[in-house]
């Protein structure tokens, strides 16, 4: 039987549909609706869930599901939002200016037709517009921001998120932002100026489109091809090899995996550049795929993601392996240990990054962290005589700090020359990694060497995190409400000494919703919500001083053990719900 309410979701969903100029998701559309008047209950939930709002645009741009409605990605959603941005760009810019746009898309269903929509609209509008000749990283486009002094950047692209999955993350520059912001993802009050101008109910058919007048930028083998040109830049990241020591980059064997996306080519030919020329990628995953076939999250840090890259590399004996990401913005990196090939954690390839680095910089340059990453580079900095900045999680944030030199976030995300890519660059990161590993090797040592050694240092830092999956969201703000008002006295028998909320802005960070927790025994928890999945997420780190005489090996044990124990802990303190909230939350 429909009721008033179902009545008036059909008529909406059906008005959608005649407007949907994506013939695609128009008989998408039309299959869900006969399931519903069919009185099909899983299609009516689906019905109301994707009419239920407006999918949110924040400093995250969109990201969601592909297909029609207002909560999903898809043309209309796209249109709209590329028409919002235009409104943006022409009351920031002066009158008589003419802005400038660049448009980047990676290989997921629809990322194309996003962005061609996208460069219709602002070419539409007066700007200047460069579009992407092919799709291309991430960091391909955040380089172009900055080179080009656009005003805006647009990269369809979803990351790493699941095939079904597409967004639109925005960047902005030239004359609408500071020489921190420049090139960088937008941040407050920018996404709400943004959302403010996106009009959800505006006719498809009143958003202006031109049927040309934007610039493909060359491709490759044409003259100032886009990819060649990025490759040119950022290949300054690591200093040219002198004659003589050309072997030392040629003896590095590298196994590469491009997770099906679209950061195989740029960055082996990046590698093959620099004089890497032992290269070899995982083939099955070396070309571009929207529904990432291999893998079940094309994610290098879900389980099993890089398992074939391990295969390989194994079976040739490699020195390094380097995994990006399908839009190539993140740099996995695994090693071969005693114990077998085993993928760094985000944060140890922040230590290496950062420590070598560190070494190169000019005395002004700053390191920099996310929160919820390692403090060992804290310690790196000061042992380096430069200062150090800690910043919200997210590279909106790092890339805004002044006088950065080098910032990673603990997911895999590095920024080793934000003069040129003011986000993080998985390229770039990869090529100053696989520099390291070079001069390692040629000095007989290794990556994991390196650890031991900055473990001595430093002292030994143990890092992992506890996810608490939800599919009732408010169940993670009353947990973050525990956590504020009752934490647990003590973790892993040391007392805990300092309870930090930074909901509270202070005079280093603005206010986030997390809590910081820190025991006598020099661990720390963050808690805080997710910013992309309905989780709750822990941070832990515990920290063991190396001593005369110790082995790192032992300290290494007694951290891994305290982190293993504080994990379990506060699974157990989150594991019950206050009474009225029944459901557990799934680790």
């Amino acid at each position: 039987m429909h009721t008033p309410e179902l009545e008036q979701l059909l008529a909406t969903a059906g008005n959608w549909s005649s407007n949907d100029p994506d013939p695609e998701t128009r008989r998408e559309l039309n299959a869900l609706l006969t399931r519903v008047r069919s009185a099909d209950t899983a299609a009516r939930a689906e019905l109301i869930d994707r009419f239920s709002g407006n999918l949110a645009f924040g400093t995250a741009g969109l990201r969601a599901a592909l297909g029609a409605g207002p909560m999903r990605m898809n043309r209309m959603v796209v249109r709209r939002t590329a028409a919002g941005i235009a409104r943006f760009l022409r009351n920031r810019a002066a009158e008589s200016y003419q802005p400038k746009v660049v448009v980047g898309f990676d290989a997921r269903h629809n990322s194309r037709e996003f962005a061609e929509d996208s460069a219709a609209i602002f070419t539409a509008a007066g700007f200047r517009v460069y579009l992407m000749p092919a799709a291309l990283p991430t960091p391909v486009l955040a380089w172009a921001v900055r080179s080009l002094e656009a005003e805006a950047g647009v990269m369809v692209t979803a990351s790493h998120n699941p095939p079904e999955d597409n967004g639109y993350k925005v960047y902005v520059g030239g004359r609408v932002s500071d020489e921190e912001g420049r090139g960088a993802q937008i941040v407050a009050p920018i996404d709400s100026e943004i959302a403010s101008l996106i009009r959800h109910d505006e006719p498809i058919s009143a958003i202006k489109l031109a049927e040309n007048g934007w610039e493909v930028l060359p491709a490759a083998g044409e003259p100032g091809d886009i990819e060649a040109a990025y490759l040119k830049s950022i290949a300054s990241v690591i200093p040219a090899p002198a004659a003589e020591n050309t072997q030392t980059r040629e003896q590095l064997r590298i196994v590469l995996s491009a997770m099906h996306g679209v950061g195989g080519h740029t960055m082996e030919q990046a590698l093959r550049d620099a004089g890497f020329s032992d290269v070899h990628q995982v083939a099955e995953q070396a070309q571009p795929d929207p529904d990432f076939p291999t893998v079940r999250f094309p994610n290098p840090e879900e389980p099993g993601a890089i398992d074939r890259s391990l295969a390989l590399a194994q079976r040739l004996d490699a020195d390094l392996v380097i995994a990006n990401d399908p839009d190539a913005d993140r740099c996995a990196a695994a090693v071969a240990t005693e114990a077998g090939w085993r993928m760094l954690r985000g944060d140890e390839v922040g230590w290496l990054l950062g420590d070598y680095l560190s070494i190169r910089m000019a005395p002004e340059k700053v390191l920099a962290n996310s929160i919820v990453s390692s403090r060992m580079l804290a310690s790196i900095a000061a042992a380096a005589n430069r200062s150090h900045s800690e910043t919200l999680t997210g590279f909106k944030w790092i890339s805004r700090v002044r006088d950065l030199g080098f910032g990673y976030e603990e997911a895999l995300g590095y920024c080793v020359a934000p003069e040129l890519v003011r986000d993080k660059d998985g390229i770039s990161a990869g090529l100053v990694l696989a520099e390291l590993a070079s001069l390692l090797k040629e000095a007989g040592s290794s990556l994991v060497q390196r650890l031991d050694e900055l473990a001595v240092a430093h002292g030994v830092h143990v890092t992992d995190q506890l996810s608490l999956r939800f599919t009732d969201l408010s169940h993670i703000g009353v947990l973050m409400q525990r956590v504020r008002i009752s934490a647990p006295l003590q973790l892993a028998g040391s007392k805990i000494n300092n309870v930090i909320d930074l909901s509270h802005a202070s005079a280093d960070l603005p206010a986030t919703d997390a809590v910081v927790l820190h025991t006598a025994n020099q661990a720390r928890v963050i808690v805080r919500p997710s910013g992309t999945e309905p989780k709750l997420k822990c941070y832990i780190e515990t920290v063991a001083h190396v001593g005369p005489g110790d082995s790192v090996t032992t300290r290494r044990d007694e951290a891994q053990n305290e982190c293993a124990l504080i994990k379990n802990e506060l699974a157990t303190f989150f594991s019950d719900l206050p009474a009225g909230n029944t459901e557990l939350p799934t680790i």
